[in-house]
C-alpha cells in the first residue's frame, strides 16, 4: 500500500531548513554516518603486503610517502615516492607523489574507522577510495593511467 506524504506549503526557507535537518537523520538511520577521525597520521598497507603508506596530518595538509617494494631483478630493493601535495578536508583525503622512473600515484578517496578498536590494532583505520597509478611515456610525454578502487588498511601503533 502506498502511503502520501502531504505537506502544508511552506515559504522556500522553511523548506530548506527542513531538508537540512532531515538528511542528516537519514544517514544515521540508514547506519551510514559519517564517523569523525581526528588524526590521521600513520602507518596503512599499500597495495601489496611489502608496500608502506606513510601519511603525517598537520592542519589538513598531508605529508609523507609510499614505499614499493620491487621484484628481485629490479636494481632498487624499495622505491620510496614522496608525498608532494596531500590534503583533508573533513573525511575527504587527496594526494599525489613525485615521479620515479616516470611513473607517480594520485588518490582520491575518504578517511574512516576500520575494524579496530583502538590506535594498536590493525585496521583502526582506512582511505577507501580510487588510486591512479600513472605512467609516463618519456618519447610523447603521454601519460598512461591506471585507475582502481583499493582499501589500504591501518598498519596499527606500537605504543
Amino acid at each position: 500500500m502506498t502511503r502520501l506524504l502531504h505537506l502544508p506549503t511552506l515559504p522556500g526557507c522553511a523548506l530548506i531548513v527542513l531538508v537540512v535537518a532531515v538528511v542528516p537523520c537519514l544517514a544515521e538511520a540508514s547506519g551510514q554516518a559519517v564517523q569523525n577521525v581526528p588524526d590521521m597520521s600513520g602507518e596503512y598497507e599499500f597495495t601489496q603486503a611489502d608496500d608502506t603508506l606513510g601519511l603525517l596530518e598537520e592542519e589538513g595538509k598531508l605529508k609523507g610517502y609510499i614505499d614499493v617494494a620491487q621484484g628481485a631483478d629490479e636494481s632498487d630493493e624499495v622505491l620510496t615516492y614522496q608525498i608532494i601535495v596531500g590534503t583533508r578536508q573533513g573525511n575527504h583525503v587527496e594526494f599525489k607523489t613525485n615521479k620515479i622512473h616516470e611513473k607517480y600515484y594520485h588518490f582520491t578517496g575518504t578517511v574512516e574507522r576500520g575494524g579496530g578498536h583502538t590506535e594498536r590494532d590493525p585496521d583502526f583505520l582506512r582511505l577507501v577510495g580510487d588510486l591512479e597509478s600513472v605512467k609516463l611515456d618519456s618519447d610523447t610525454g603521454q601519460e598512461h593511467i591506471e585507475r582502481r578502487r583499493e582499501t589500504f588498511r591501518w598498519k596499527g601503533k606500537s605504543k
